[in-house]
């Protein structure tokens, strides 16, 4: 049997232990998880545990409504990761924000299509011309998409007129009500919608590879999370795989996390598992495309989201990515 005193420090142990451990469970942020298409790994890796079973004890994902939350969110929180899009992580750094790119985590911006009533004369994006399209809210990623997709037509950004509407759900409501002649939308929003609208072309049809959203972390978790970080990419990684090669079951884990009907929440992974814009997945594992990664920076520079150049070997750090994708030198 232990004495008191051996009884005394193993319990001692013990609970300092489990208080590290508890310390260690924690919080990450995923701007518009629950909502927008780039967050539905998270749900898959918070249900199968891949998190826990590469590490991280991720407790659960905070949500927000953009770029600009998601930063805040990260820093004012003190959490160590956050999935954010890259115009605003750009721009909180140019702001003197401590914050550095970790992985590139969603490649294209393939869960984008424009639609219109399927009575309306515009079949082709050359028939954009002269009509309204919608966009959800200015500097945003649809805003953007809206100016690349007139330029992919020959036309210019004045040759149509782009109409605000704040958010997809609007904008189908507006299309709806006539005030807009097309819109962009996104998954899931567009598979839970696309019974009422007819699409005129796809993002995948037009564009080429876009970074969407990166995964981010502050510059004090860079110096002292390092083994957490990259236990956060491995499991990603781990339920990005899962996706493509169990899109059905994916889509009931997404479907219950999303409050979706499974119907919809099929319809929107079968299209992104499916989908390859240059030869590119929408979901990637994590690796750096920089030439997607400097077109969406031009994009938002067209919409005022962004001025200035961008180096980014100053911007990002890669090595908590496993070593098979890392970018090679």
């Amino acid at each position: 049997m232990l004495s008191k005193a051996r009884f005394a420090g193993v319990l001692a142990l013990g609970l300092a232990a489990a208080l590290t451990g508890a310390a260690r469970a924690e919080e990450i942020v995923v701007s518009n998880y629950g909502v927008a298409a780039n967050g539905m790994p998270y749900a898959i890796a918070m249900e199968k545990d891949f998190f826990k079973a590469e590490g991280a004890d991720v407790t659960g994902i905070l949500s927000s409504s953009g770029g600009g939350t998601t930063v805040r969110n990260l820093l004012t929180g003190n959490l160590a990761y956050g999935e954010i899009d890259l115009a605003g992580t750009v721009a909180a750094i140019q702001q003197g924000a401590d914050l550095k790119i970790i992985s590139d985590n969603v490649l294209t911006v393939a869960e984008f299509v424009w639609a219109t009533k399927p009575d309306s004369a515009i079949h082709t994006i050359q028939d954009l011309k002269g009509k309204k399209i919608g966009y959800t809210n200015p500097r945003s990623t649809s805003q953007a998409l809206d100016i690349l997709l007139l330029e992919a037509a020959g036309l210019k950004p004045d040759d149509a007129e782009l109409v605000k509407t704040g958010g997809f759900g609007e904008s189908v409501v507006a299309l709806n009500l006539g005030s807009i002649d097309a819109a962009a939308i996104a998954d899931p929003v567009w598979s839970k919608n696309q019974s009422q609208f007819r699409v005129v072309v796809k993002a995948t049809d037009v564009l080429p590879p876009l970074c969407n959203v990166i995964g981010v972390s502050t510059g004090t978790a860079v110096a002292s999370r390092g083994d957490f970080l990259r236990a956060v990419l491995r499991g990603r990684r781990k339920a990005v795989e899962f996706m493509y090669s169990n899109p059905d079951e994916a889509a009931v884990i997404v479907a219950k996390v999303y409050n979706l009907d499974l119907s919809v929440a099929q319809s929107a992974i079968h299209n992104l598992v499916s989908s390859k814009t240059a030869g590119l997945p929408y979901w990637g594992p994590g690796n750096f495309d920089f030439d997607g990664m400097d077109r969406m920076i031009r994009a938002q520079k067209l919409v005022g989201a962004l001025t200035g150049d961008v180096d980014w070997s100053k911007l990002i750090d890669a090595s908590f990515l496993p070593d098979d994708l890392k970018p090679k030198k």
